[in-house]
């Protein structure tokens, strides 16, 4: 196939792999505008600068022309002159210079912002295999390119000839005209020929990038389940996440029982509900829930206080709000001050009564 099947992708591009694209310096990019961009900066620079750049030119040739003969003329003096001539040919053409370079990379930087890839210009086997290059020679890039190519040449050539066209009348006076004139009158004509075909280029320059970006999307499409893939790599599969979440609340709840013996005590709702509080006023602030569950995970929490000796109390509206409020290992909230600590008090009281047996006995 010359060109690559799309119609199974028919999803946007991920943000993911629009990044990974960008990296590989895959963009959406119209080689025509830097083109055109550094055509009209340099055609600026000359109506702006060309009075100064004509001025330094003629100064360069009339002071190499005026050379004294080399009997003359040492070494030294001629190195001085190169030097000279070379800072001043330099100096001329800097405007010129510095508008085109800044042109390039202003216009590279509207169309993708600021991008180093080395990825573009590695060396790969593939592109040596003729197959491929076949393929790319018959592509629609290819195509585009080809009709880019003729459409260039269609808008200069009728430019130029329409240009040509409107100034036959003047050429016809030129032999009556003096040779500066003739001169400036032929410079004044080219450079409304560029001028003329750098503004129609923009023409095709609008109708390159809109193509290029509509290309470039379609190739970064992708299928539903090259998204889900992203997504499984990304984010994790759904399954293993689930695993490892189950495997994190079973390894919480050993803990949470591990931590029942300790508790001063259990208030239940009395069957739905269970939470095991503890208090010391040495190392604690308020009162801390060190386990709660329902269901089954109640019945454990019952079952091990009843093994640990730890008192168990009915208080249907504590237990609800403690276990909706509190998560484990929290403070008991100032709300809930009140209604713990009467249950600390009777459970206290009833220790401190059960205490007062056992030393009487």
């Amino acid at each position: 196939m010359a060109e690559k099947s799309y119609e199974d992708k028919t999803e946007k591009a991920t943000p993911k792999k629009r990044k990974e694209a960008r990296k590989k310096g895959e963009i959406a990019k119209s080689r025509e505008l830097p083109s055109v961009a550094v055509l009209l900066a340099s055609l600026i620079t000359l109506s702006i600068f060309g009075s100064y750049m004509y001025t330094n030119i003629k100064t360069i040739m009339g002071k190499s022309f005026s050379l004294p003969i080399a009997s003359d003329f040492h070494i030294q003096d001629y190195v001085e002159f190169c030097q000279d001539m070379i800072m001043l040919f330099i100096l001329t053409l800097a405007p010129l210079f510095a508008a085109i370079v800044i042109a390039a990379v202003l216009s590279n930087i509207m169309q993708v912002g600021f991008l180093l890839s080395a990825e573009t210009i590695k060396p790969k086997i593939s592109k040596l295999n003729p197959l491929k290059g076949f393929e790319r020679l018959f592509s629609k890039q290819s195509l585009m390119e080809l009709c880019k190519s003729l459409l260039k040449l269609t808008i200069v050539g009728g430019v130029g000839y329409l240009t040509i066209k409107g100034e036959i009348k003047n050429v016809l006076f030129l032999g009556e005209m003096k040779l500066l004139s003739i001169i400036t009158y032929t410079f004044v004509t080219i450079f409304k020929l560029f001028i003329r075909c750098t503004i129609a280029m923009i023409f095709l320059v609008a109708i390159d990038y809109a193509f290029q970006k509509w290309d470039f999307e379609k190739r970064l499409r992708m299928s539903k389940n090259e998204i889900k893939d992203e997504f499984k790599k990304t984010e994790g599969d759904p399954l293993i996440k689930s695993r490892i979440r189950s495997i994190q609340m079973q390894m919480a709840r050993k803990r949470m029982m591990h931590d029942v013996p300790n508790a001063d005590v259990v208030i239940t709702n009395p069957t739905h509900l269970a939470v095991a509080v503890k208090y010391d006023g040495l190392t604690m602030n308020a009162p801390k829930l060190l386990a709660k569950g329902s269901g089954g995970i109640a019945k454990r929490i019952k079952l091990l206080a009843e093994k640990h000796d730890i008192p168990i109390i009915e208080n249907k509206e504590l237990a609800r709000s403690l276990y909706s409020l509190v998560e484990v290992g929290q403070e008991v909230p100032g709300v809930l001050y009140q209604s713990i600590a009467e249950v600390l008090a009777y459970i206290y009281s009833i220790k401190a009564q059960n205490t007062r047996l056992k030393a009487g006995v």
